[in-house]
């Protein structure tokens, strides 16, 4: 069991995965404990980086992205959600369109940096208290790399969308027109 617990996203992807199978009365088997869970503990695996596949027990179909998109439903109509309307309604708009793949992308380079980012952030902290030294610098510091790494992931977006911002950009279009 402690083999599938994960550090992080990359080595989650990699482990082999705990086997969780639904059957038809929409109950779920986890067959490494031998029990039916519920998807609050599915939630709790993600939650623990635990990596897991979910398959329809009849045909052995691949279901794990329905589970998790339930999983975020329920979160999402109850307490404070994480995505508002708008966001949604844009979500949307991309299924379909010629944006899908590069949109899709930056969401989960997106995702993926701000993960990063956010261990990056703790580890500095850590470092700080422990040297009681000038945390804000360390912080102003790595504010800025992710200021530079963020723009420019959002150039590399929007260029694959036909899209440009960068001024630069901008003013050689104007002086080849």
């Amino acid at each position: 069991m402690a083999a599938n617990i994960c550090t992080n996203y990359r080595e989650a992807v990699v482990a082999k995965p705990r086997i969780i199978k639904k059957y038809p009365n929409r109950r779920l088997y986890d067959t490494e404990v031998s029990r039916y869970i519920t998807l609050a503990d599915l939630q709790q695996l993600v939650l623990d980086g635990m990596n897991f596949e979910v398959r329809d027990a009849n045909s052995g179909k691949e279901i794990t992205r329905n589970i998790l998109l339930q999983i975020i439903a329920d979160q999402e109509s109850g307490g404070k959600p994480l995505f508002t309307t708008d966001v949604l309604m844009r979500f949307i708009r991309f299924y379909g369109e010629s944006m899908q793949d590069a949109f899709s992308g930056y969401l989960e380079r997106s995702l993926s940096l701000f993960d990063q980012q956010q261990k990056a952030f703790q580890e500095q902290i850590h470092t700080a208290m422990e040297m009681q030294g000038k945390p804000i610098s360390a912080i102003s510091e790595m504010t800025q790399r992710n200021l530079k790494i963020w723009h420019d992931m959002q150039n590399q977006f929007f260029r694959a969308a036909g899209l440009t911002l960068d001024n630069n950009t901008k003013q050689g279009d104007k002086k080849n027109k």
